[in-house]
């Protein structure tokens, strides 16, 4: 064994690289945040959902009994299970494993949508933007998922591996936006406080 330590940190190049990439993605979100070319239609879905007449079960979708939104709560089911499955991908003989597991994660997609639209529904035009974009990554994601589900059940389990691929990249960009979704609404109930 090398007694020496081995030297993790960043060199100047990845530091220069991971800095260009934060600042263009962070650029993205603020222009996201300024367009107003979906306002009209985000102001229709706002309302739409506002007047669904789901009584109590808007205080349990909101997550009111927990005392937080119950939203990102739910979406660690098909996120979970999505992860899971491009991990057994590359277990040997775990195909089954990874169809069920892919097949449960989209089992788990409608509870967490319908929690996250309500969400949605009461936020500013800033976040509800940015929400937006992520719902529309979500569905490429499940469209994605939905395509490797099917190819696996047919027997085509590299195309099913490469859709899920394809699913993975949208959860990742889903749960970036969404991140910023969640922290900018944090940030704003704390400055109003």
């Amino acid at each position: 064994m090398n007694s020496r330590t081995l030297d993790t940190s960043p060199t100047a190049g990845q530091t220069a690289a991971l800095n260009t990439a934060s600042a263009c993605w962070l650029k993205t979100l603020d222009r996201l945040e300024r367009t107003t070319v979906a306002d009209p239609a985000i102001r229709v879905l706002q309302r739409g959902i506002r007047s669904l007449p789901l009584g109590g079960a808007r205080d349990l979708l909101r997550g009111r009994p927990l005392g937080h939104p119950v939203h990102p709560v739910l979406v660690q089911v098909p996120v979970g299970c999505w992860l899971s499955a491009s991990v057994l991908d590359f277990v040997p003989g775990a195909q089954h494993a990874s169809t069920t597991l892919t097949a449960v994660g989209l089992a788990g997609v409608a509870p967490a949508a319908v929690a996250g639209w309500v969400d949605w529904a009461d936020l500013p035009l800033e976040q509800a933007r940015v929400g937006l974009a992520h719902a529309v990554a979500n569905v490429a994601a499940v469209a994605c998922y939905s395509a490797s589900l099917t190819a696996r059940l047919r027997g085509r389990s590299a195309k099913g591996r490469l859709w899920a691929v394809g699913g993975m990249a949208a959860v990742a960009v889903s749960g970036a936006l969404g991140g910023h979704v969640a922290y900018r609404q944090a940030v704003g109930a704390h400055a109003a406080a």
